[in-house]
């Protein structure tokens, strides 16, 4: 399947785009109760929360990237894409079809909720 890019604006009405660094995974879910725009998804950083939204304008979708619109129905009410490009006000994210997560444990760790005394 071909990549999916999208542009996430509205960055300076949350945190700027200073916490957003290439590789970090954002949730991506549909915004039901938007009142301005039907088709708006609204990008979340967890823990932090929400961070912008997906551009669904021709004024601020770059080239190459889907429009929230045209991203809407690519998936269902939420899906996850992965940090490729930051700028000053947009960040550049490829939604991802499946995410596969490994995780490493050091040797000498507890890997249980025992408390060693």
């Amino acid at each position: 399947m071909k990549p999916i890019y999208v542009a996430i604006v509205g960055l300076n009405h949350y945190f700027g785009s200073r916490i957003f660094k290439p590789g970090q995974f954002l949730r991506l879910v549909k915004d039901f109760e938007n009142d301005y725009d039907g088709e708006a998804i609204v990008a979340l950083l967890d823990p932090v929360g929400i961070v912008g939204y997906v551009a669904n304008s021709v004024h601020t979708v770059p080239l190459g990237c889907y429009s929230a619109g045209r991203a809407y129905d690519t998936f269902g009410t939420t899906t996850y894409a992965v940090v490729r490009f930051v700028t000053k006000d947009v960040v550049i994210a490829e939604i991802i079809d499946k995410i596969q997560i490994e995780i490493y444990i050091e040797e000498g760790m507890s890997t249980s909720n025992e408390i060693e005394e």
